[in-house]
């Protein structure tokens, strides 16, 4: 056996995904445990460029080539790879290899992230949106106590001058946006604690949600149902899970219509699933609900903020829907989960299942 055989035997019984690349990018070889982290035999990936393989992937390529130019490896401890609208995280180490082997120049290994690496990120996101909601529930405490006098001495002044029809006018424009104003503040002072639970079965949820939206919905869009009915009842507030749907749902509508997507398609999809971890606990059963759109997906900039209040991708929009569906997940001691790239977007809800 040559010394490049023993190599690739060895490389083939690896439980780190390798994937060695020429200059241009083109897969030269693919170990076996490439199948377990992307779900694909590694002779599809043979004789493909790695950057037309994936439908979506955040690694920076122009860092690849610079490496290989430049002879030095580095390791990218966070990256996206989709393939079929399914999402894998990894860590992805490069090292150049021109010297080593005549036909390949990178090779990459692949890592799955690990689970405790994912739940001290979840960890780490709470905190900042924890700390960005406290922060903007003090600012609406501080504008909500001077709004009420405000609106107070309209109304005295409306009295004091009953008959005169333009103080009346100027008093009521006064009345009407105080009001408006105090409506904003409610909404971001959001639900402070959780309302009574009761047994319910989501799908009763999620269907009513579906005919709510369906009465105004665009020609061009549609709502794909894709329910498991094995699910139990579990223990929720269906109110204000109604409105975390709601929102989502809602959402996805507006981003269809304002991108022109010709044929949307929105679905609403249930599972369960075993040992899911959110933030610091791993529950044994959860229930997970997945609003996914083929609409134009969410922008980088913005993707990693989407549940602080008012950030949005919406040209008049409050920023305020995604917080608030956030905070009341939290409060069925759940999370949401957003994947997006470009021509999808995928909201995923988790909430557990006492058994």
């Amino acid at each position: 056996m040559t010394y490049s055989n023993i190599a690739v035997c060895a490389l083939d019984n690896m439980y780190t995904a390798v994937i060695m690349l020429d200059r241009h990018l083109q897969v030269k070889y693919a170990n076996n445990a490439t199948e377990q982290i992307f779900r694909m035999s590694p002779k599809k990936f043979l004789g493909r460029k790695l950057d037309e393989i994936f439908d979506y992937t955040n690694f920076d390529f122009a860092r690849l080539l610079s490496c290989h130019s430049k002879d030095m490896g580095y390791t990218d401890y966070e990256v996206t790879f989709v393939i079929e609208a399914s999402p894998v995280i990894v860590e992805v180490t490069v090292t150049p290899i021109n010297d080593v082997c005549p036909e390949c120049d990178i090779l990459l290994e692949f890592r799955k992230v690990e689970l405790q690496r994912r739940m001290d990120k979840d960890m780490e996101q709470y905190s900042q949106q924890e700390a960005a909601r406290e922060l903007v529930r003090d600012l609406a405490h501080e504008i909500k106590n001077p709004l009420g006098g405000l609106r107070g001495a309209a109304q005295l002044l409306e009295r004091q001058f009953k008959g005169d029809n333009d103080v009346k006018e100027y008093t009521s424009i006064i009345i009407e946006q105080a009001d408006r104003l105090k409506n904003l503040v409610n909404r971001l002072l959001g639900p402070q604690k959780a309302s009574p639970h009761v047994m319910t079965n989501i799908h009763v949820i999620l269907e009513k949600v579906r005919k709510l939206v369906q009465v105004n919905l665009p020609a061009n869009i549609k709502i794909v149902r894709d329910y498991d009915p094995s699910i139990p009842e579990l223990s929720v507030d269906p109110e204000q899970i109604e409105q975390t749907l709601i929102n989502i749902v809602c959402n996805s509508i507006q981003a269809l219509q304002e991108s022109n997507t010709p044929d949307g398609v929105i679905t609403l999809k249930t599972r369960t699933a075993y040992r899911i971890s959110i933030y610091e606990s791993i529950v044994k059963l959860a229930l997970v609900i997945t609003i996914s759109d083929n609409g134009p997906g969410i922008p980088q900039d913005i993707k990693d903020k989407i549940f602080y209040p008012l950030v949005t991708r919406r040209k008049g929009g409050t920023g305020l829907g995604l917080a608030i569906a956030q905070n009341i997940i939290n409060q069925h001691n759940g999370k949401i989960e957003c994947n997006s790239w470009k021509g999808y977007t995928e909201f995923t809800i988790y909430i557990p299942i006492k058994e």
